[in-house]
């Protein structure tokens, strides 16, 4: 009996402003593919100096983390669990005394092939779209109501300021950042959200879920940013979209992303978020059972 198959058709990456780091990271290998999203550093400095911010620091050790040690037959929050150990020890053993709200983290979503079937892992708002043979399709991700909640959020920063570039954006709004901060400062603690980054506990918090795949599908793992063409942009429910990937190709739709980021609604008046463009990931998968 054959085993599941995961076979990349298509990846894409890319930053939110060229001139910035990309704080997301993907990888993949013979028994999984992965997206993982640094969260925006909240901290009044870089702490890391190495990969341009330190998002993308804490990124970048996930993703090779995992495209090094993921196997079949991995217990995937241990090699989380690991990555983290080794995280914290690298960061606070530098900098002891660094804020909790500008500690690294990052979400992620995967798919993962056992020796016997798929599973989907994840944390935060990174997520998968899912179309099956039959045509019918499905988003799993950690936290369903995450979009939602970030667009009301986004919203009443809009609102109070008038738009998103306007008085230094999110970050450079008093107010704003406050509350951004005061909602990172709770991630990775009791009743907060769980995140991919200096804290080994996540690890027994991470959200997974059996697919029941049978004959072949096909999947797009992706950051937050990518999703935006479905849950914030409304260009594509979760079918249509994966099944323009595979007629097209990422790209072209990444562009599309950003003409609404930019030419359509630069300012979130209609599309509320906190960032203009957001860093943009997205994995092609075909899926074999």
């Amino acid at each position: 009996m054959s085993r599941p198959e995961i076979k990349i058709l298509d990846s894409q990456s890319t930053p939110s402003n060229p001139a910035k780091p990309n704080d997301d990271r993907f990888g993949y290998n013979e028994a999984s593919a992965f997206v993982i999203d640094g969260a925006t550093g909240l901290g009044d400095r870089q702490y890391i100096d190495a990969s341009g911010s330190d998002a993308a620091w804490i990124a970048a050790r996930f993703a090779d983390g995992f495209r090094q040690q993921i196997t079949r037959d991995s217990a995937i929050s241990d090699i989380a669990r690991t990555v983290s150990l080794e995280s914290r020890e690298a960061f606070l053993g530098s900098h002891p005394d660094v804020p909790r709200y500008a500690w690294p983290l990052s979400a992620f979503a995967m798919l993962h092939a056992s020796q016997t079937g798929f599973t989907f892992y994840g944390l935060g708002d990174s997520c998968v779209f899912l179309l099956s043979e039959d045509g019918t399709a499905s988003i799993h991700m950690a936290i369903p109501d995450a979009f939602t909640r970030e667009q009301a959020h986004a919203q009443s920063h809009i609102a109070r300021t008038g738009g998103i570039t306007k008085g230094g954006g999110a970050l450079g709004n008093a107010e704003t950042l406050a509350a951004l901060r005061k909602h990172r400062e709770s991630q990775n603690t009791a009743g907060g959200i769980w995140t991919l980054g200096l804290v080994p506990e996540a690890a027994d918090h991470l959200v997974s879920e059996d697919l029941p795949i049978t004959g072949k599908a096909h999947a797009i793992v992706c950051s937050d940013g990518f999703a935006d063409l479905v849950v914030l942009y409304a260009a594509y429910d979760a079918a249509s979209l994966v099944r323009t990937a595979l007629d097209k190709g990422i790209r072209p739709m990444i562009e599309e992303l950003r003409r609404f980021e930019r030419e359509t609604d630069p300012e979130g008046l209609r599309y509320p978020r906190f960032k203009q463009s957001d860093d943009t990931t997205a994995i092609l998968v075909e899926l074999t059972a």
